[in-house]
């Protein structure tokens, strides 16, 4: 079947040879199945990214000898997208705004842990904490009308029970595998993520609503990505079942690790992509490099 798939980096730095692997994924599942290779610039943290890195994506793919669509979408033109799914969530009652910054959220995490552990979420950071959702609505509007910051999160418990009865049968296509071999139908487990941020404080979404925005504006049937990502899926099939929203399949990939184990970021410069092809190596090289490190651990 031809699939839509898409390559979706964020240009807050350079890209290394975790990116590259993606992005080879990516084109070959649209190449082996005559689809289309889509390229997409997840650029809504304003603060970070900066036009000289997606410049430098594009020549770090084109020299990898990938060829994408165009136009590329780049989730800061898209500001309305995201406002508009906001306003169908508001409209759903599941939504409610947050006032606390990070430094107070901390300290409430603390409190609550002085009782005992609080729950984190599959990232490893803590559950949301406050009792915003607790505010009475003039409250609310009141501190809204006088311009304080705040962040929208999702009400999860309002959330699945908007879903009614098929909230208890929300699942996604894995065609690969998850970080414990789930493949197939792989019921949601929403609940991990608790109260989570669909939109912050200085722009209209979060990763998580972008996302599924984004994959349903480019008809996107199958999302080719990172297993780090495999437990934000069952949020995003929330998110999409509330927005009305096909759910694509879904097909998580190993990660390349680093010589301790842990996943590449974009400040190891040894494996990134413009410091390898500085050092003569070629895209052949690139692929030589990636193959034995992405290589299934078992047979």
């Amino acid at each position: 079947m031809t699939q839509i798939v898409r390559f979706a980096p964020s240009p807050n730095g350079l890209l290394h040879l975790g990116h590259a692997f993606s992005a080879l994924l990516n084109a070959a599942r649209a190449r082996e199945t005559g689809g289309r290779f889509l390229l997409r610039i997840e650029d809504i943290d304003v603060s970070r990214c900066r036009p000289a890195y997606e410049a430098a994506i594009s020549e770090d793919l084109a020299w990898l000898g990938l060829a994408w669509e165009t136009p590329v979408r780049r989730q800061s033109e898209h500001f309305s997208d995201y406002r508009a799914a906001l306003a169908t969530l508001d409209a759903l009652g599941v939504l409610y705004p947050a006032f606390e910054s990070r430094a107070e959220i901390a300290r409430l995490v603390a409190a609550r842990e002085a009782a005992g552990p609080w729950p984190r979420d599959p990232d490893g950071a803590p559950l949301y904490p406050g009792d915003a959702k607790a505010m009475p609505p003039p409250e609310r509007a009141a501190r809204i009308a006088r311009g304080e910051p705040h962040v929208l999160r999702l009400d999860l418990s309002a959330a699945l029970a908007r879903l009614g009865p098929a909230a208890e049968t929300l699942a996604f296509e894995e065609r690969g595998e998850g970080p414990d071999g789930e493949t197939g139908r792989v019921p949601a487990r929403p609940e991990a993520w608790g109260d989570v941020v669909v939109a912050r404080k200085d722009v209209p979404a979060s990763y998580h609503l972008a996302v599924v925005v984004d994959d349903a504006a480019q008809g996107v049937t199958e999302v080719v990505r990172g297993r780090d990502l495999f437990a934000a899926t069952s949020i995003h099939r929330v998110l999409q079942a509330l927005l009305g929203l096909p759910a694509p399949a879904y097909r998580h990939h190993r990660l390349i690790l680093d010589a301790e184990g842990r996943k590449l970021s974009k400040s190891t410069r040894a494996t990134g992509l413009s410091e390898l092809r500085a050092a003569g190596l070629t895209p052949a090289d690139v692929r030589r490099l990636i193959e034995p490190i992405a290589a299934p651990a078992h047979p």
